[in-house]
């Protein structure tokens, strides 16, 4: 398989993929949630959480949203990208925060950011939508 060239304006940058359950609790608030307020107060570029429909975990019991009784925990999946050192150095808010359980990969990726629009459509560079 070949790779083409990178994309203009992209840089190497490291995922983060958390995944904990939808019920795992942190100080009686979301694990996820407490994991997206440190990134951001870490000052990654961003975190998304993502709700899972089925999966199971470390138990081997199958959490799905089609049994009533299990759709309580459900898996959670929370990704940042950022530049390597910045994702590195937030593992160890991680370890502190997954002492309970949960599993962390790490994949190396390309990051393309784009800026967002003004509210008239122009562009910081000053280019428009049309």
């Amino acid at each position: 398989m070949t790779h083409g060239a990178a994309h203009p304006g992209s840089v190497p940058a490291l995922r983060l993929t958390v995944l904990v359950g939808e019920q795992d609790l942190w100080h009686h608030k979301p694990l996820y949630a407490e994991i997206v307020h440190r990134a951001r107060a870490a000052g990654l570029a961003g975190a998304s959480v993502f709700r899972g429909i089925e999966g199971f975990g470390a138990t081997s019991v199958i959490h799905t949203q089609r049994l009533l009784s299990l759709s309580e925990e459900l898996p959670v999946t929370i990704v940042v990208v950022d530049a390597q050192e910045r994702v590195r150095a937030f593992l160890a808010q991680l370890d502190e925060l997954l002492a309970g359980g949960g599993l962390v990969t790490l994949d190396a990726c390309e990051m393309i950011a784009y800026p967002a629009a003004d509210t008239d459509g122009a562009r910081p560079d000053g280019s428009g939508r049309g």
